[in-house]
């Protein structure tokens, strides 16, 4: 159980108060005008990010990814991005760079490290490795070329 995803329903609508998202019909969305009447609190991105709780983990590496670092990481927030104008709650949380060179990129949603993983093993190859969360809930992936 993702304790960022609330077992009970909230009122229609609930507005985030942080990013805007609105809560309707069952599921967070982005909305052209925001609701007048609607309940705030964060969604459970802001609140991920606030939290600083990452549901998933992607790190990079390798030769190949420390040559061409700016262009891949561009491949990695557009694709975000692209997620993102659809479904609110996937977006990165961080980028950092690790002790040991590689690159980490920790995420609100389960399945973006995957997903960000095959787009970037679609567009340069290289190695995809997921492993998969036993009781964390974390997805942990790993792309290297």
């Amino acid at each position: 159980m993702d304790a960022y995803r609330s077992d009970h329903k909230l009122s229609d609508p609930t507005l985030c108060q942080i990013c805007g998202a609105v809560y309707s019909a069952g599921r967070w969305q982005w909305r052209e005008t925001l609701p007048d009447e609607a309940k705030e609190t964060r969604c459970p991105a802001c609140q991920r990010i606030h939290d600083r709780v990452p549901a998933g983990y992607l790190t990079l590496s390798g030769d190949f990814f420390n040559e061409h670092r700016k262009e891949i990481m561009r491949l990695v927030h557009n694709h975000v991005e692209r997620q993102r104008t659809q479904h609110p709650l996937q977006r990165i949380i961080d980028t950092h760079t690790l002790e040991s060179g590689e690159m980490e990129i920790t995420f609100t949603e389960f399945h973006l490290p995957k997903g960000v993983g095959e787009a970037l093993k679609k567009a340069y190859q290289g190695e995809l490795h997921l492993h998969f969360p036993g009781e964390s809930g974390q997805l942990r992936a790993s792309w290297s070329r």
